[in-house]
């Protein structure tokens, strides 16, 4: 996730899995960085619902005590990628909730960096991916705990659903931990709709359809929920979601 002038290879940790050939027609891509005073609260919402193909690169940086919230509808025709770096100073807190939505041959890609440079920050990731089609949701996020960063607080929990077996999920959550006393997890799981919930659903009279909207919509809901306009977020979401069953 550094700024080059030649698009990388998938020989690029971060570019494995990646829509090369929609990124090239992008490439190169000019980081947008975010900087949040030591105190603030900041907020940010990025919608890709588009017909053409999508790259955003954000090099964030939080100031002590700062707090910065971070929600994506990854959801485009075509190929989408949001790229990360986010790095913490003492008690800071940055928080992503991402829905990613691939259908076609599109790819929707999150790619994180999160540093954590001093002690007692937070950071939390939450990441929902629905895959039909052939399309490819991926994750790749590294949560990094630098020398002296007692206290840290980092979690990342990222879950795919697969609508059909051409569709496809990479997801790589990763922790680099160099300090003491610290609480770091990350989850991860890539699946289909339960069978079991779908059989519940029907058994008190909703139709397969129907119950199967519900379980999905629910499924990516967590994921916006305190967006600060999380109501209408969600109203694209579950839109984009109809276009993609």
């Amino acid at each position: 996730m550094v700024d080059v002038a030649t698009l990388p290879t998938r020989h690029a940790e971060d570019f494995r899995y990646a829509d090369l050939t929609a990124l090239a027609s992008l490439w190169p891509v000019k980081a947008e960085t975010i900087v949040v005073p030591a105190g603030e609260r900041r907020a940010l919402t990025l919608i890709h619902t588009g017909e053409a193909p999508l790259v955003r690169d954000l090099a964030v940086a939080l100031g002590e005590g700062a707090h910065f919230a971070l929600h994506v509808l990854n959801a485009g025709a075509a190929s989408g990628r949001i790229a990360v770096r986010a790095t913490l100073q003492a008690g800071a807190h940055f928080h992503l909730g991402a829905v990613q939505l691939a259908g076609g041959d599109a790819t929707a890609e999150i790619v994180t960096h999160v540093t954590h440079a001093a002690p007692d920050a937070i950071s939390r990731q939450v990441v929902r991916s629905v895959a039909g089609g052939r399309g490819t949701a991926n994750y790749l996020g590294k949560v990094l705990v630098q020398p002296g960063a007692d206290g840290t607080d980092g979690e990342q929990s990222v879950r795919a659903m697969l609508l059909d077996r051409t569709a496809t999920a990479n997801a790589r959550p990763e922790l680099e931990i160099y300090a003491d006393d610290v609480k770091c997890a990350h989850g991860c799981a890539v699946g289909e709709l339960d069978a079991g919930g779908l059989f519940y659903m029907a058994q008190r009279g909703l139709p397969p359809e129907l119950a199967k909207r519900l379980m999905l919509q629910a499924f990516i809901a967590e994921a916006l929920a305190g967006a600060e306009d999380e109501a209408a977020l969600q109203d694209q979401a579950r839109a984009a979601l109809e276009a993609l069953l």
